[in-house]
């Protein structure tokens, strides 16, 4: 007999333990995959706390592109390891994540703009990842819509294809590693906020004090995003990070007329339509700091105008909502993974920037086979902290439509 109203729960409640082998800040994708890994591994004596509701932070306000066409021998593995994850997550969690692959294209509409985009293009064919440049009757073909007119003031010229390219439902994503987590033994504690650390004789991290008593935890892991600096503070361990925000909008329903996600270099703005017809478009990161989630109507402006120039006969379509989420930007674009040096049984998952969550798989996995082996994975090696004191800067920039930050 079909159940409209469950009584079961996708995660039950649970009293809160007074030591943990792991505990993870965040309950976001981030904080979620790291637990399910972990619980795979055998490692279930695992709590996640947020101070808020679950996955309601950064995961809450992604557009969840899913795309591996970055420019460092470093990025590349990484995200396309993530990419793979992806492909058979649903099947994995046994919970449908509205996974929709349907490829993208960066427009390019300047020379340089093709010599950067053709650059990427060998760099990600050189490591196995499918992209490559293409012209513009191919671009026509892909996609009818776009305006591929030559008087244009930034005409179209090519384009970097990356057909494995998808998008994802970000609160599927979040649900179904919830669901997960939970049947695997870990727990999972919403409105529990980190208010401070517990530390032995020697600085060393020993546990959290929270809003519901002090918790005593084997390895702590801050996966906490945009707050990953404040959370850090209470150690007196400054981050390389600042806080920017990220806004988009989506429009009401329309007849399905776009098969594939197309972005622009030039425009700083990106576009894909959603199983249900509505047109997600979004940009750059706004110059200024701040944690506020408040958007504002030049960027809405901003980026419809962007929109209009690929997509002229979209000016009719109404902006159904729009919102504003926070990117944690490193000085490299590129995130900060692994134990922080003189601070023991302290973990750091942040520094995403607009990468986190097409990352979020192989970002959990590598931090669940670190804990569990002590031993950094290869893919995340690059990624530590210390690359800041010894010059090994990533420099993913390039691959971003992001304003200059840094």
């Amino acid at each position: 007999m079909l159940r409209l109203f469950r009584k079961d729960k996708m995660w039950r409640n649970h009293d809160l333990n007074r030591r943990y082998d792991v505990l993870i800040i965040g309950a976001g994708v981030h904080g979620l995959a790291t637990a399910f890994y972990l619980a795979k591994r055998g490692i279930t004596n695992v709590a996640l706390v947020d101070k808020g509701y679950l996955g309601g932070g950064a995961s809450a306000r992604s557009t969840a592109i899913l795309r591996a066409t970055y420019v460092t021998p470093q990025g590349i593995p990484f995200f396309y390891e993530s990419l793979k994850l992806y492909e058979d997550l649903a099947q994995e969690l046994d919970y449908n994540l509205l996974f929709s692959q349907f490829g993208r294209l960066e427009l390019a509409h300047t020379e340089s703009a093709i010599y950067a985009a053709r650059i990427r293009a060998e760099f990600n064919r050189a490591m196995g990842v499918d992209s490559r440049i293409i012209g513009p009757e191919e671009i026509k073909h892909i996609v009818p819509p776009l305006d591929m007119r030559e008087e244009q003031d930034l005409p179209v010229l090519a384009a970097l294809f990356h057909p494995p390219a998808s998008v994802i439902r970000h609160d599927a994503v979040v649900w179904g590693y919830a669901r997960a987590v939970d049947l695997l033994g870990a727990q999972i504690h919403p409105h529990t906020e980190v208010t401070g650390f517990l530390t032995d004789l020697h600085g060393h991290v020993s546990g959290v004090k929270t809003n519901r008593g002090d918790i005593e935890a084997g390895v702590v892991v801050n996966c906490t995003a945009a707050w990953s600096s404040s959370i850090c503070d209470m150690l007196n361990l400054k981050l390389p990070i600042v806080t920017h925000p990220l806004q988009a909008f989506v429009t009401e329903p329309i007849k399905p007329f776009l098969s594939t996600g197309v972005s622009s270099t030039n425009l700083h703005v990106y576009i894909y339509q959603t199983d249900r017809g509505e047109l997600v478009v979004g940009g750059a990161v706004d110059h200024y700091p701040t944690y506020s989630h408040r958007s504002t109507d030049f960027r809405l402006e901003d980026l419809v105008s962007h929109a209009l120039k690929m997509f002229p006969s979209l000016s009719k379509v109404n902006v159904l909502r729009q919102w504003t989420g926070l990117c944690d930007m490193t000085p490299d674009y590129a995130p900060i993974m692994g134990y922080v040096p003189g601070v023991k049984r302290f973990l750091l998952n942040c520094g995403w920037g607009t990468y986190g969550f097409k990352s979020a798989p192989i970002a959990g996995k590598s931090m669940a086979e670190l804990i569990d082996t002590g031993l950094a994975p290869d893919l995340i090696k690059p990624f530590s902290i210390t690359r800041f004191d010894d010059a090994r800067l990533v420099n993913e920039k390039g691959a971003a439509s992001s304003a200059a930050l840094h």
